[in-house]
């Protein structure tokens, strides 16, 4: 699975800007965030789709599925309740 490329994270723009407004969070390059100078959240695209990368509360990344517009709200709202 590659990361996302330019025309996908155009398709994921509305999220990637909820993202930039949570605390805690700096966008190293567009779409990949740290938090507290470790790699938190990026996205990838494959034949199945859209899905972002994310550190809860494991040292590992969790993937999530963020093809639709309900997919992507419920990831925001789990993303805000993990950061505070």
């Amino acid at each position: 699975m590659k990361h996302a490329g330019a025309t996908a994270l155009d398709r994921l723009e509305p999220l990637i800007a909820g993202i930039r407004v949570l605390p805690g969070l700096k966008e190293k390059s567009r779409g990949v965030f740290y938090r507290g100078g470790k790699a938190f959240l990026h996205f990838h695209e494959d034949p199945k789709g859209l899905f972002a990368d994310v550190r809860l509360a494991g040292a590992d990344f969790e993937r999530f599925r963020a093809e639709t517009e309900g997919e992507r709200e419920e990831f925001l709202a789990l993303v805000s309740r993990n950061l505070t």
